[in-house]
């Protein structure tokens, strides 16, 4: 049983850690933290967290240094979000200010988070399978190349260039906006493929009838589209600070790095994760081996967007502030938030 003064002795070792990389003795809590008490009582403390699994010993006579455990205690009872400084938000609100549009805003995103943190950030991007298609606009380029642009009420926009296997003038190109604007307009996007696959073939001789290859060219194309629209993305940035960091990991960073280039773990990993009632969610090392992630962890926090809500957070070593990075992906999420809800409430 883990005592009140034991739990603090806890927070002081996983804080003294985080800040110096080096174990931690009862000495240095005793002359960093005011607990009143002597070297010798503090290790008993030690002890008891020892034999809770909380703390260890990398060495024989060295320090202790927190276990996952005793970081998954830390973060659940012990850790207290620092509020960001008024320079690191107005860092955030500058970095993030007038994007272009949605790639370029997310990229922005964990950009400035990774500067905050010096860890991997991370972001998902808003869903749009929820989403509706607002618009549709085709451009001819060419008699038979055509630039088709679909925009959603989530952020979402697609640009595409179709060649297509008749020629068509202004007149045809009205023709055949109107008809596909008439079938997903307005519609979900998990419901507009369904919509283009009933494409029906109309009389042979009809006006129609000499579109229709044109209009089954651009129904794929539309289609692909609409696909990518419902897949699950992720932005990265900061893959280098795993490199500069390697001496903080107990094994390979590789498998961290793979996940990077692949994504699709990260991806699972991400939206597995539980939240808590302030929208924050940790993973902290070997919470991650089933993803062949044991080596490091996860802090995110949730931010809202048109088509749901999503994640933003940070990957790193479990020897990593964890307050610190849960309030800087707190802050930038509530940032990008309010970003996507003016969006939308401008449009």
């Amino acid at each position: 049983m883990v005592t009140e003064r034991g739990l603090q002795v806890l927070r002081a070792i996983v804080q003294d850690y985080v800040e110096t990389h080096e174990p931690v003795g009862s000495k240095s809590i005793v002359e960093r933290h005011a607990f009143g008490v002597s070297a010798a009582t503090i290790r008993n403390d030690m002890a008891l967290l020892e034999d809770e699994e909380l703390i260890t010993a990398p060495h024989t006579s060295s320090g202790r240094v927190p276990t996952d455990k005793g970081y998954r205690l830390f973060v659940n009872h012990l850790a207290q979000l620092r509020p960001l400084s008024a320079a690191q938000r107005s860092a955030i609100e500058t970095f993030l200010a007038d994007p272009s549009d949605l790639d370029d805003l997310m990229a922005r995103t964990v950009r400035v988070l990774t500067q905050l943190t010096g860890q991997v950030a991370l972001a998902q991007y808003p869903s749009f399978a929820r989403a509706n298609i607002t618009h549709i606009e085709l451009v001819a380029l060419a008699p038979n190349r055509i630039l088709v642009v679909l925009v959603t009420d989530a952020g979402g926009v697609s640009q595409r260039i179709s060649p297509l296997p008749v020629e068509v003038d202004d007149e045809d190109v009205a023709v055949l906006r109107a008809r596909l604007s008439s079938l997903i307009t307005g519609r979900a996007v998990s419901d507009a493929a369904d919509r283009l696959a009933s494409l029906v073939h109309p009389e042979p001789g009809s006006p129609a009838a000499r579109l229709h290859p044109a209009l089954l060219s651009l129904g794929t194309v539309i289609a692909e589209e609409l696909a990518e629209f419902r897949q699950e993305r992720l932005v990265m940035a900061g893959a280098a600070t795993l490199a500069r960091r390697e001496h903080d990991f107990r094994g390979s960073i590789h498998p961290l790095l793979e996940a990077i280039e692949e994504q699709v773990t990260l991806l699972r990993l991400m939206s597995e994760m539980v939240t808590d009632e302030h929208g924050l969610a940790t993973s902290i090392g070997t919470e991650n081996a089933p993803f062949g992630l044991g080596e490091a962890s996860i802090v995110a926090s949730n931010y809202a967007a048109p088509g749901g809500t999503a994640r933003v957070g940070v990957m790193g070593p479990t020897r990593m502030d964890y307050p610190s990075n849960l309030a800087a992906a707190r802050a930038v999420a509530r940032y990008l938030s309010r970003m996507l809800e003016e969006d939308e409430a401008g449009r």
